[in-house]
C-alpha cells in the first residue's frame, strides 16, 4: 500500500451535493455550495491543485463549472460511472502523483466509505467540511513563491502531455523541438525555502526521502564539505521554475550524493539523467570518486533505474558506487552551469 504523503498536493471533488447542491442530472438549477469557492481559491494559494472524480455526464458538468468561474481550478477532472476509487486512480496517474497524495471530498458516505476501503491512503472527508479544510494541518504545506504558480506550471504541462500525444513522429524528435533548457546553480538564501519545499513535498522522485529544515539547509550550503545545487527548468511551453535539489557532501577523495530529488512534473524528460552527468562531470574536475545513497520505497524505484543507467552499482548498504566514464547529457536539451 502506498504511504499518505505529509502534506495534500491534490483535493479532488465530488460534483453533486459537493460543489453544489442538487443534483445536476435532474436540475439544471443548481447552486454553488458555501465555502466551495473560498476554499479552491485558499489551497490554490498554496499550490494545493484540484481535480474532479464525479458521477454525472461529462459534457453537462464541465459547462456548469465554467458557467460558475470554477474550471480553470480543475485540472484533469475524471467524470464518469466508474468507481469513484477507479475516478482517483486516475487523477493520481495523469497529475503523476501517488495516490497518497491526494484528498476526496464528497457528500455521500457510502462514496468516501468506498475510497477508504479500496485507496486507504487518500484522505477523505464529508462535503460539509469544505470550509474547515484550509485550517487542517494537512493543507498548511511550506509556501513559497513557486506555490502561487503550482496550477500554471500543470497546465502548461498538460498542453506538451497533449501537444506529444497528438505528435506522429519519434520521440526523440518532440523532445529535440521543445527547446528545453536545464540550469543548474548553487544555491543561494533565497532558495532555501524553495528548497525546504522540495524535500518536504518531493516523494517519488527521491533518492533517499530525507527532509530537511531551512536551518538544515542553511547550515548545509554553508558547510565547506558540501555543495547543495538547485536545477530550474523551461521549455517553449514556459518556465517550469525550480524542479530538482541536488545535495553533494565533497570529500578530498570521494563525493557522496546524499539527496537528489525531482518534481514529478518533469518525469520522462531526462532531467535525472542530466542532473546526474552533471554531477559526475563536476566531481570528476575535483579528482574524486562518486558514490551515492539511495534509500527504496514503494515509489522511488524510478530513481534507483535512473542511478543505474548512470553507471552506478551496488557497494553495501544503502551506497553505490560510480563505475566507468560519466555518461553524456541527453541531446535533447540543453544544460547551463551558472557559475559560483
Amino acid at each position: 500500500m502506498t504511504e499518505r504523503e505529509p502534506y495534500v498536493k491534490c483535493l479532488v471533488w465530488d460534483l453533486d451535493g459537493t460543489v453544489w447542491d442538487g443534483t445536476l442530472l435532474e436540475d439544471r438549477d443548481v447552486r454553488l455550495r458555501p465555502g466551495v469557492r473560498d476554499t479552491l481559491r485558499a489551497l490554490d494559494e498554496r499550490g494545493i491543485v484540484h481535480s474532479v472524480a464525479s458521477h454525472n455526464d461529462e459534457a453537462d458538468a464541465l459547462a456548469e463549472l465554467a458557467g460558475l468561474g470554477l474550471a480553470e481550478y480543475f485540472l484533469r477532472p475524471r467524470i464518469g460511472w466508474s468507481a469513484k476509487s477507479v475516478l482517483l486512480d486516475q487523477v493520481a496517474e495523469r497529475l503523476r502523483l501517488s495516490p497518497g497524495a491526494l484528498a476526496y471530498v464528497d457528500d455521500r458516505a457510502y462514496q468516501l466509505d468506498e475510497v477508504r476501503s479500496a485507496r486507504p491512503e487518500i484522505r477523505c472527508y464529508p462535503a460539509e467540511a469544505v470550509p474547515r479544510l484550509p485550517g487542517l494541518a494537512e493543507f498548511s504545506p511550506p509556501v513559497t513563491g513557486a506555490a502561487a504558480g503550482r496550477r500554471r506550471a500543470y497546465l502548461d504541462q498538460h498542453r506538451r502531455e497533449d501537444d506529444e500525444e497528438a505528435f506522429t513522429g519519434p520521440r526523440h524528435e518532440f523532445l529535440a523541438g521543445l527547446g528545453t533548457v536545464l540550469t543548474v546553480a548553487r544555491a543561494g538564501d533565497a532558495d532555501l525555502a524553495r528548497a525546504e519545499e522540495l524535500t518536504v513535498r518531493t516523494h517519488q522522485l527521491n533518492t533517499t526521502g530525507r527532509t530537511y529544515s531551512r536551518a538544515e539547509l542553511a547550515a548545509l550550503r554553508g558547510s565547506p564539505d558540501h555543495l547543495l545545487l538547485m536545477a530550474s527548468l523551461r521549455d517553449r511551453y514556459g518556465d517550469s521554475g525550480q524542479v530538482g535539489l541536488v545535495l553533494l557532501h565533497t570529500g578530498p577523495e570521494v563525493w557522496t550524493l546524499r539527496l537528489l530529488l525531482l518534481s514529478c512534473r518533469v518525469l520522462g524528460r531526462g532531467i535525472g539523467e542530466a542532473l546526474l552527468a552533471h554531477v559526475l562531470r563536476l566531481a570528476r574536475r575535483a579528482g574524486a570518486a562518486t558514490r551515492a545513497e539511495f534509500v527504496p520505497n514503494d515509489r522511488n524505484r524510478v530513481m534507483h533505474v535512473a542511478l543505474r543507467f548512470a553507471g552506478f552499482a551496488p557497494v553495501g548498504g544503502t551506497l553505490l558506487e560510480h563505475r566507468g566514464e560519466p555518461p553524456a547529457v541527453p541531446g535533447h536539451l540543453t544544460l547551463r552551469e551558472v557559475p559560483a
